[in-house]
C-alpha cells in the first residue's frame, strides 16, 4: 500500500489526512474511498478541474499525464508545476504528500 498525506486544508480536512491506496488506483478515488471528500464535479471523466491537487511528495513516481489532462491543468486555479488532476494520477508504490488548493474552479457551485 502507498501512504497518501493529504495537508491541511479549511474545508476538505482541516486537520490534514493520511490515507493509504492501492497501486493502479488515482489519488482521487483513494481518498473518495477514505472520506476525503475531493470535488470531482464531472465524476473523474477528466472533464473539469475541480480535483486538481499539488503533489509536493513523490510526483515523479506517478502515471504519466496525457495531452487531455495537460490542456485542462492550463485551466486549474493555482496551477503549479507540480499539480495533477487527482481523476488521472495513477498511484505506484511511492508515498505521496498532497496538497489540495484552497480554491477551485467549479461553475456547477458557484
Amino acid at each position: 500500500m502507498t501512504e497518501i498525506v493529504f495537508l491541511p486544508h479549511p474545508d476538505i480536512c482541516p486537520e490534514g489526512a493520511v490515507i493509504q491506496a492501492q497501486p493502479g488506483e488515482t489519488i482521487c478515488q483513494a481518498a473518495l474511498r477514505q472520506q476525503v471528500e475531493l470535488e470531482h464535479a464531472c465524476g473523474c471523466a477528466c472533464a473539469c478541474t475541480t480535483c486538481h491537487v499539488i503533489v509536493r511528495e513523490g510526483f515523479a513516481s506517478l502515471s504519466a499525464m496525457d495531452e487531455l489532462e495537460s490542456d485542462l491543468l492550463d485551466q486549474a486555479w493555482g496551477l503549479e508545476m507540480e499539480s495533477r488532476l487527482s481523476c488521472q494520477a495513477v498511484v505506484a508504490q511511492t508515498d505521496l504528500v498532497v496538497e489540495i488548493p484552497r480554491y477551485s474552479i467549479n461553475h456547477a457551485k458557484e
